[in-house]
């Protein structure tokens, strides 16, 4: 058996710890703290079994129309994967040849990079996309809000990117129902050329356990895309769910807002607490502890509190904590917890301080 040289020296992405005991307080994983739609819970109980025997709608037509109306666009502009990963890797085959590049934000979904080592191509990160990329670059892929840091990029920046770069942008809108805009527009418009904006249902629908995402862009790029997927890549259960949570726009915008709301008042209370905060148009934040705590001391702390955040090792990212927004109540466990963490120690600081020094020999 053989295994491709760059497959062995590649080093696989790494998800977010998954705990099995449901008493944690899960904060690692930018999942929605809410259920999905009720009407998720009819769709599944209502289900046809007889359908399991037969393949599923190779394009997903039901959903793909919905998402197109939803958004003033044509069917055959959208593309629906399992799960918005398997967009990436799709893109990754084929918007790139074998002696190009692909780009991203640097920090950003360290998946990027992970794609680029399973294609055997170059990896461009830069801490801004207004600087210069390598004539190489033909794959750009950007994460609008950022993942880690929550930061937002107005969507006339992205254009005017898109505009000057020579090949496919893909903006990845993981968490835009979060934020105060989006670039769905863009990517819609009849005279877009070179930009696709994806989006997933693991996030705002609270579905991370289905797998299905999809994405809007240029008639001949979706079309690429369907020529590189597998025959059924999406399950005929996960269709039927997708499309009945995207039509409840309702429950969906009732639970989006609630994530904000918390988003707001936490970060408000982690700065009173000494926190850097960057803000944050996601449904995380991404924060440098008070004083001289690090991030990783703090990070274990927490998970020994079986309260599990997120920490990316590195120089852009090892000084702060990636933290998913849960409910009010799962905010106040953290915040107590961080609470005691602190107060030990500037218990400890203050015994330090009035414990009397030791003379040195012979005073």
């Amino acid at each position: 058996m053989r295994i491709a040289r760059h497959i062995k020296k590649l080093v696989g992405y790494v998800p977010g710890e998954q705990p099995k005991s449901r008493e944690v307080v899960k904060l690692n994983t930018n999942e929605n703290p809410y259920p999905p739609s009720p009407k998720c819970a009819a769709v599944l109980s209502s289900f046809n079994l007889d359908n399991l025997r037969r393949y599923p709608d190779p394009n997903c037509s039901a959903l793909a129309k919905a998402i197109a109306e939803a958004n003033g666009t044509t069917p055959d502009r959208v593309f629906i994967g399992n799960g918005s990963d398997e967009i990436l890797a799709l893109a990754a085959r084929v918007f790139v040849e074998n002696d190009e590049s692909i780009g991203s934000l640097d920090p950003s979904y360290s998946l990027y990079k992970t794609l680029a080592a399973i294609r055997d191509v170059k990896w461009v990160g830069v801490p801004s996309p207004s600087l210069s990329l390598p004539p190489s670059c033909s794959l750009f892929l950007w994460t609008n809000p950022n993942a880690p840091t929550g930061e937002f990029a107005e969507p006339k920046a992205i254009a005017t990117f898109a505009k000057r770069f020579r090949g496919v942008v893909i903006v990845d809108e993981a968490y835009a129902d979060f934020a105060c805009g989006n670039c769905m527009s863009l990517a819609a418009a009849s005279r877009n050329r070179n930009v696709i904006v994806m989006r997933t249902f693991s996030k705002s629908y609270s579905l991370a356990g289905l797998r299905v995402g999809y994405c809007v862009g240029p008639k001949d790029l979706i079309a690429a895309l369907y020529k590189a997927k597998d025959s059924y890549n999406v399950d005929a259960v996960a269709q039927a769910v997708a499309l009945v949570a995207f039509r409840d726009c309702a429950y969906h915008g009732k639970t989006v807002a609630k994530v904000v709301k918390t988003r707001k008042a936490f970060s408000q209370s982690l700065v009173k607490r000494g926190w850097d905060v960057i803000p944050s148009e996601s449904n995380f934040v991404f924060a440098k502890p008070p004083a001289k705590a690090k991030a990783k001391d703090v990070f274990a702390y927490l998970k020994g509190r079986d309260i599990f955040v997120r920490y990316f090792p590195g120089r852009l990212t090892g000084d702060r904590l990636r933290i998913t927004i849960g409910t009010d109540g799962q905010m106040e466990t953290l915040l107590a917890a961080l609470d005691d963490r602190f107060r030990g120690e500037e218990k400890t600081r203050k015994t330090n301080k009035t414990k009397p020094r030791k003379q040195p020999p012979g005073k």
